[in-house]
């Protein structure tokens, strides 16, 4: 399914200016890309990107305004007329071209009007739409910020990942989002989770109900989104499987096409989960910055079974 939204959102979010009144605001946005127009206005309209936002700064405009009346004419009715062209924007508080905006009227093309400059507005529009427009998924677990390491404890119902999420926010890290996690790709290899709204702050502890961690820890114990960076899968213990001792199997889970480390944590009585996964982020933080403690060690030794390492 297509995700789309309206261009009144866009103007609502962003806080923009809608120069035509009268316009179609109902117009559908489905692309993430944006486009500035200039060789459209220069005539050459066989790869015009007509779906995309369209942004105008200072050097349309100002190409424009050098044309002819005749040629802005004809050039803006040619912009104006895509239908599926969502809307125009136009940075700097600038005024809009008078030929522009009445070919704009005549098709029902919402026209909106940035404060910033051309380059601050492209940047926060690309971000705006890329979030907005990102493939999205539920999944069932809990979202937890650890050392600034954002990990989704997963698992099967009542296997202890909330009680596991409650440990670690008593331990001064945030929770994200409990039972529910809505995860986002706002990157080619990056992705967001966070909490559906009306779960937002609240964790569920069997026994006790529904808890409000934000009311009862603080506004310090939450964050309303974080990057996913490592999946931990929580299992019940089996004395007949073969855990991995070194850390040499690094497994990944796909996310969205994105594939995410992934480690399988054994649950049984003594083993104190919330330590365990304070330790996974912290070494997590250490494989991105190149240090990989397990494959030191079977490089050691590696080096110390060769020929030579026997020789005096």
């Amino acid at each position: 399914m297509i995700k789309t939204f309206t261009v009144e959102e866009l103007r609502r979010d962003l806080e923009l200016e809608l120069v035509n009144e009268a316009a179609d605001m109902s117009r559908l946005i489905a692309v993430s890309e944006i486009n500035r127009p200039g060789l459209a206005l220069a005539g050459f309209f066989t790869y015009h990107p007509a779906e995309r936002v369209q942004v105008m700064g200072r050097t349309e405009v100002t190409f424009f305004e050098g044309m002819d009346d005749l040629l802005q004419r004809e050039r803006a009715e040619l912009i104006c007329s895509y239908e599926q062209t969502p809307c125009l924007i136009v940075s700097r508080d600038m005024e809009v071209p008078a030929q522009l905006l009445v070919a704009a009227r005549q098709n029902s093309l919402p026209i909106l009007r940035a404060s910033y400059s051309t380059a601050k507005l492209s940047g926060r529009l690309q971000s705006y739409l890329d979030k907005k427009l990102a493939k999205e998924t539920l999944l069932h677990g809990v979202l937890v910020d650890v050392y600034g390491i954002g990990i989704l404890i997963t698992g099967v119902s009542g296997i202890g990942k909330s009680e596991t999420a409650l440990e670690l926010v008593k331990r001064g890290h945030r929770l994200v989002a409990d039972d529910a996690v809505e995860i986002r790709r706002i990157g080619e290899t990056q992705l967001e989770g966070t909490s559906p709204e009306m779960l937002r702050h609240l964790i569920e502890i069997r026994g006790l109900g529904v808890l409000n961690v934000m009311t009862l820890f603080g506004a310090g114990a939450i964050r309303t989104q974080k990057d996913l960076e490592l999946v931990i899968k929580l299992t019940m213990w089996e004395d007949n499987v073969a855990y991995d001792r070194l850390g040499l199997d690094e497994e990944t889970t796909k996310i969205l096409d994105v594939d995410v480390p992934l480690l399988t944590l054994p649950v049984r009585p003594g083993r104190n989960l919330a330590v365990i996964l304070e330790v996974a982020a912290m070494n997590q933080r250490l494989k991105r910055m190149g240090h990989n403690a397990a494959r030191d060690l079977s490089e050691k030794m590696l080096s110390s079974m060769k020929p030579e390492s026997f020789l005096d």
